[in-house]
């Protein structure tokens, strides 16, 4: 392996867990990009992302830009991160859930050639998705949330577009019933990790090969947006169940009784057409609360109140008893 000198441009754990792989390779990371410090926890404490807390741990430069855009409205910014890409003098930046569009300059910067004529490998992507389906912000909740048997990851060479570049490796694995965004976001991190070293090795072989992704079959995964939380009872048990899945942990899928919210965290699917108004509590046992759907029946399993934390129900109705005959909105 030839080890290059890359900028490393992500911000979550998703995106931590391929800095660490690239730089436990032997690859120099000259720079960081990362988004800026924000509020979190209780007290509300600026906290560092999670591949700042990595580069700082291994004195590796940080810039937190809060826009690259040089006409934007932190123009500022964007120019001290230019001079600090133009100063890590990479080889190839490496993106991951950065949460900053990479305007044209980043692009044509990253495939300049070097001051003594050497290439550069431009802005790779690791996208957690089969591109071209599931482009956009949130691909591990929509496959989920869509019933996908399968998804992947995919290493793209960046363009302008959203998710459109060229694909330069691609491997799957399958989404099973368990899965939740939580279980299926770790499995695709650890394989995105693992195949962003791999494409680094095949650019400095020479032996990366773009394949022009197809005109069909492609979709968009937009933003997950807290309101989607609200479960409808009047859709079928697989939906509602896919998409309590779906949005563990986040925004947490959610029901209402008596003014109450209550998030769900798992269900499954139970056979039978209950003749009943949709989102009415069937049967209350240790195992779980039967609810009505469209022409099906939904077992909860694990609940939460607010201010409570989440408990399988056998302990969720010793606090809070429910009964057969109440209707969840």
């Amino acid at each position: 392996m030839q080890p290059l000198r890359v900028i490393f441009a992500g911000t979550p754990e998703f995106a931590r867990l391929a800095l660490e792989r690239l730089h436990a390779a032997g690859h120099t990371i000259a720079l960081v990009l990362t988004q800026p410090d924000r509020p979190a926890g209780r007290g509300m404490k600026l906290q560092a992302s999670a591949v700042k807390q990595f580069a700082l741990e291994h004195t590796i430069p940080v810039a937190q830009p809060r826009s690259l855009r040089l006409d934007g409205k932190y123009p500022d910014d964007a120019v001290a991160a230019r001079k600090a890409i133009a100063e890590a003098d990479a080889d190839v930046m490496v993106v991951a859930a950065y949460g900053l569009i990479l305007p044209q300059w980043v692009l044509d910067d990253m495939v300049a050639p070097h001051a003594d004529g050497r290439g550069r490998y431009g802005c790779l992507n690791i996208h957690g998705s089969l591109l071209p389906r599931w482009r956009g912000a949130a691909p591990i909740h929509r496959a989920i949330e869509a019933g996908d048997s399968h998804t992947g990851v995919t290493i793209m060479q960046m363009d302008e577009g959203l998710d459109t570049g060229d694909m330069l490796l691609k491997e799957s694995l399958p989404i099973l019933d368990a899965d939740t965004t939580a279980t299926l976001h770790d499995k695709v991190a650890e394989l995105g990790a693992r195949m962003v070293v791999q494409a680094l090795d095949f650019a400095a072989a020479g032996q990366l090969q773009p394949v022009k992704q197809p005109a069909d079959g492609i979709t968009y995964a937009h933003k997950i947006e807290k309101h989607e939380a609200a479960i409808d009872w009047q859709q079928d048990a697989e939906t509602i169940v896919r998409r309590v899945r779906a949005f563990n942990p986040f925004p947490g899928a959610s029901t209402v009784l008596d003014g109450e919210s209550i998030k769900v965290w798992s269900a499954s699917v139970q056979a039978g057409s209950p003749q009943a108004v949709f989102g009415t509590i069937l049967a209350v046992a240790p195992e779980g609360i039967a609810v009505a759907a469209m022409n099906s029946i939904v077992i909860l399993k694990e609940l939460q109140r607010a201010g409570s934390k989440r408990m399988p129900v056998a302990d969720f109705v010793r606090g809070f008893p429910l009964q057969a005959g109440q209707v969840l909105a």
